[in-house]
């Protein structure tokens, strides 16, 4: 009987707030922030998460969040490439973009919010048409990773303008160019060298006329945009040169000349926010064009005053100056520094809330690397001379930790995790829990009251290991200072300072093992006979618990043995070490049973199942592994951290697993009791896995020879031009891909029997004894009461809009052939127009050297044109008549709306004309604000 082990699952992740692999979004009230392959939707207030996207089997970490003009839609770039768009009301996909090779970095909606921009690390700019959720093209030209995407709308547009309608796109990359780009024509009009180092960060007034880029040297420059220039077009000047779109400005000073990671305007208010240091945004305030001229008249006042007092400086002269300065108003009088927001931490992305408080005061939401979220209320300006500061409101830090997890432990009824940071190493025993640290101390902590009940001076050097006796009664230490300390637990009464009434733990030391070398790990047996200690030098001993005499000295690793377990019947010992092996070891004799090449970095942790000899391994490569210590089998995989497992700890039921990782988070690894694993279908199923991986990839390469592959073999030059179809081969569009092409021959096959049974019929005559009934349908067809066409229509339904174009690549020129047989057939009955339209298009301007060389494809393209066209005439006439009938129906409302409003104000048809010629005369008045 072939052997079956028990399926884990990945189960609930926790522990972060919110991690640093993206920006963040915040709207006032909900904080949108990555964390990791998720998107958390915190309520600031209140601290308490609301909601997380989560889309199952996907674990590529967020890369980049950007909320749409429709409030409730946003965009979520991933780091391998795909981009989705979520809807914030129901926590679901709306749709899935594939199209980047690398991660997605940067994300611009337009102002409707119908088409989206990407960018990446693989220098592409892609522009998506969310309505009809597929790409529009790709753009190329940037030289490395793309860091910010500015939709430019350009002013209303005179008749003979030459410019585009489409709009314009602006781009910065970490190659020091700001490009402009045209999107009805899809090339690059203007290309600015703006920095002498990577631009990390660009942003657009609202206006839309001032730029603010952002270097790593910590510069930050201001551009202005030419309109006039925009609404021209490209055109040359007097002296023969391209007119210029983007003028350089000057710069702006900043308080401090790190790197300028991100730059933003408020939404409604006159400020601008730059971080260019690690832990603190610095704030502007934008004042008035009027404000700088009043200014710069009290300047201009106190200048004449001092002139009046100098007596060695004429007049004259003063006053030239003066003139001068008073009429050009500079970026620096406008922009003013206002004040700075230091947070508690290093801050990863910050972002403004649209709406001011009933204060009139600003919220700016910071999202800091250490795992926490933090927002700070920014005060009005008033007219004291107090400088002003910022104040934080809130706060969300308490559901994670700041640095990575180290070590975790459960309590004996599974029902209450502990996990510990920064250095300390932690266990439960009944209510008190005791954690060993760098300092040589034990911490002694009440988990009913949360308060440090002891401190404990156990060692001169750093903790590594403690361990509690199977029978709950003594603990041993192991230290860097090379002694085993074994304490026994004793209850004593509260003192007068402690809020505790009952008796409190305390430890009290009963013996000392002096070792050779540091001590790394302790371990007691479950039978309490044996002592394994871990040294520095590679090595295990084994000691008898009692009399603490040498027993065994298991040696082999070649670098120092990190954690090890022993088996619930006191017969196997696991090792594992930095050498990146496991050993399984009998501690009847000290013989190595096998040894196992186990992870492709170093191994931090092994763990035994609960009564079995099934065991569990973390290692630096993220992954957590599955084996059987009887036959030295590797069982399963499990994927799903970002960074180095650090700790691992076991259900003592069984039922679970538990992992924490350099990543911050905490995963749960569920036991699946319905769902079994076979070794060898695992195995295939790992195969597979990379097989379909490795074509997509093989399929995406762009670097690619024509024809065989071979090295030096010419460069396709499509890939290397400035603007590209966007298609992206994953395992999805394959399979959709194939699914589509084993519809097809179904129905070929289907069509050809019936075919050639109605052939053989009408040769014979209705009467002949020799007629057959026709033969049976397809078991399939039958099933889903279909005909072959209805079949193959239903299977290309079934593909996502957003991965059928790239399915369709997948098809060999006979089966386009068959598809186009098949859109005749659909044009003719109408089923599905619009998609039969996208597909047919689709496929001629793919496949369009081989349809016009091939005369077959004649006969087809002929009555699939005279239907298509008939269908689409069709439902034109129905879409014009829908609309004139909408509109008719809009007048008549809008026409009832009046009459009933003049009805309620009691004004008859003279009174009416009357106002109507009142409003007519009136002159019209421009309030600026």
């Amino acid at each position: 009987m072939v052997k079956t082990y028990s399926k884990h699952v990945p189960g609930t992740a926790f522990g972060l707030v919110c991690s640093p692999s993206s920006n963040s979004q915040y709207d006032g009230k909900f904080a949108y922030v990555p964390a990791l392959e998720d998107v958390l939707v915190w309520d600031v207030k209140k601290g308490t998460m609301i909601s997380m996207w989560h889309e199952i089997s996907h674990i590529a970490e967020v890369t980049a969040i950007l909320q749409s003009p429709n409030k409730s839609v946003f965009a979520v770039g991933y780091a391998d490439g795909s981009i989705r768009l979520w809807n914030s009301g129901s926590n679901t996909v709306v749709s899935t973009f594939n199209g980047h090779k690398k991660s997605v970095t940067a994300l611009a909606f337009d102002e409707q919010g119908t088409r989206l921009a990407s960018g990446s690390q693989d220098t592409d700019l892609i522009l998506w048409d969310v309505v009809a959720e597929a790409g529009l093209f790709r753009l190329r030209g940037h030289r490395d990773q793309i860091t910010a995407i500015q939709f430019i709308t350009p002013a209303e547009l005179p008749s003979t303008s030459t410019a585009s309608a489409s709009g314009l796109l602006l781009t910065s990359s970490k190659d020091t160019f700001l490009k402009l780009w045209d999107l009805s024509t899809q090339h690059c009009i203007q290309t600015v060298v703006a920095h002498r180092s990577e631009i990390w960060t660009m942003n657009v007034n609202p206006a839309q006329d001032l730029i603010f880029t952002g270097s790593g040297e910590g510069e930050l420059k201001a551009w202005r945009i030419d309109h006039e220039a925009l609404s021209n077009g490209l055109r040359e000047t007097e002296s023969g040169e391209v007119a210029k779109m983007i003028l350089p400005d000057s710069s702006l000073p900043l308080a401090s000349r790190h790197r300028v990671s991100q730059v933003a305007f408020h939404p409604s208010q006159p400020f601008l926010a730059v971080q260019s240091h690690d832990r603190s945004v610095e704030i502007f305030r934008i004042r008035s064009e009027e404000e700088v001229l009043k200014k710069q008249a009290r300047r201009k006042k106190r200048a004449k005053e001092k002139l009046v007092k100098d007596k060695n400086q004429s007049e004259k002269d003063g006053n030239g100056v003066e003139d001068e300065e008073s009429n050009e108003v500079k970026l620096v009088d406008l922009f003013t520094p206002y004040l700075v927001v230091r947070a508690s931490g290093k801050i990863r992305s910050f972002d403004f809330a649209e709406n001011i408080t009933s204060k009139g005061s600003l919220q700016i939401m910071t999202a800091l690397s250490s795992n926490a979220i933090e927002v700070y209320s920014v005060p009005p300006p008033t007219k004291s001379k107090d400088v002003p500061e910022a104040v934080r409101t809130f706060s969300v830090d308490l559901p994670g930790h700041r640095t990575d997890v180290r070590t975790l432990s459960l309590s004996s009824d599974d029902e209450i995790l502990a996990s510990a940071s920064n250095g300390t190493q932690d266990l439960y025993m009944v209510a008190e829990i005791a954690i060993g640290t760098k300092s040589g101390e034990i911490l002694i902590y009440d988990l009913a009251s949360s308060s440090l009940i002891e401190t404990i001076l156990a060692h001169t050097g750093t903790v590594w290991s403690l361990h509690v006796r199977a029978d709950q009664r003594a603990l041993v230490s192991g230290s860097a200072d090379k002694d085993v300390k074994f304490w026994e637990f004793e209850r004593k009464d509260a003192t007068g300072e402690s809020a505790q009434t009952r008796k409190l733990l305390t430890l009290v030391h009963t013996r000392t093992l002096k070792m050779t070398d540091d001590v790394l790990a302790v371990k007691y047996s479950p039978n309490g006979k044996f002592l394994a200690v871990s040294l520095l030098d590679s090595t295990v001993k084994v000691f008898y618990q009692d009399s603490l005499k040498f027993f065994l000295s298991l040696y082999g690793h070649k670098l120092p043995v990190l954690s090890m377990d022993i088996s619930h019947d006191s017969k196997l010992i696991v090792t594992c070490s930095a050498d990146k092996n496991v050993k399984i070891w009998g501690l009847d004799f000290g013989d190595c049973h096998k040894s196992i090449f186990a992870h492709d970095e170093s191994v931090m942790q092994v763990a035994f199942e609960k009564d079995s000899h099934y065991f569990w391994t973390v290692g630096k490569d993220k992954l957590l592994k599955y084996w059987d210590g009887d036959k030295f089998e590797h069982i399963q995989n499990l994927r799903g951290h970002h960074g180095e497992i650090w700790a691992l700890v076991l259900s003592h039921q069984g039922r679970f697993v538990v992992t924490g990782s350099h990543d911050k988070s905490i995963r749960v690894w569920d036991k699946d009791e319905d769902d079994q694993i076979f070794l060898e279908e695992e195995r295939e199923r790992e195969l597979e896995m990379v097989y379909e991986n490795g074509i997509a990839d093989s399929l995406n390469r762009s670097d690619r020879g024509i024809g065989s592959g071979v090295e030096g073999a010419p460069v396709d030059l499509a890939a290397q031009a400035e603007v590209t179809a966007v298609s992206k081969q994953t395992t999805e569009t394959l399979m959709a891909g194939e699914r589509i092409m084993e519809a097809i021959d179904l129905a070929d096959k289907e069509r050809a029997m019936f075919q050639a049974y109605e052939d053989d019929m009408a040769k014979l005559p209705e009467d002949s004894p020799m007629r057959l009934q026709p033969p049976p349908k397809n078991q399939l067809l039958a099933q889903l009461d279909k005909s072959p066409d209805e079949y193959v229509l239903w299977v290309i339904e079934k593909v996502r809009s957003t991965a059928l174009q790239d399915a369709l690549l997948v098809l060999p020129f006979g089966e386009v052939v068959s598809l186009m047989g098949y859109l005749n057939m659909w044009a003719q009955k109408e089923l599905n127009i619009p998609l039969v339209s996208q597909i047919i298009f689709f496929l001629i301007k793919t496949h369009h050297h081989q349809i016009v060389a091939n005369r077959v494809m004649r006969t087809a393209l002929i009555p699939l044109r005279k239907h298509l066209r008939a269908a689409l005439q069709r439902q034109k006439d129905i879409l014009g008549y829908n609309l004139a009938a909408l509109q008719y129906i809009r007048r008549r409302n809008d026409a009832d709306r009046a009459a009933q409003f003049y009805e309620e104000e009691g004004m008859d048809e003279e009174k009416v004309r009357a106002r109507i010629a009142e409003g007519k005369k009136r002159k019209r008045v421009d309030i600026k604000a």
